[in-house]
């Protein structure tokens, strides 16, 4: 399963420190690793993972790949929480929703 995770349009970019440091506040020890196919971040402790698109450490496109029983609880909403701090919404299948 996968959530993706978008800044409006209108919005100003997240720089990947400012993503990064709100993953920290939520008690996340958060790893970024960027590959030649794009960025990740790693969660000490977790199976899932958070594809992060970037241009120049700028970022408004995230989708977190939800490891097998991690789809849902205090986990998803902690990343939720972290994400919408910084103004950023949820997609699914339902369509927008506010983090």
């Amino acid at each position: 399963m996968e959530t993706l995770l978008q800044l409006p349009e209108s919005s100003t970019p997240s720089t990947l420190n400012e993503v990064l440091a709100s993953l920290k506040k939520e008690h996340f020890e958060a790893r970024l690793e960027s590959k030649a196919w794009g960025d990740w971040i790693y969660l000490e402790g977790y199976k899932s993972v958070i594809s992060i698109e970037s241009n120049r450490g700028l970022s408004s496109s995230a989708t977190i790949e939800h490891a097998e029983g991690e789809e849902d609880g205090e986990f998803v909403q902690s990343i939720f929480r972290a994400f919408g701090r910084l103004g950023w919404h949820g997609i699914d299948d339902d369509g927008e929703f506010a983090l």
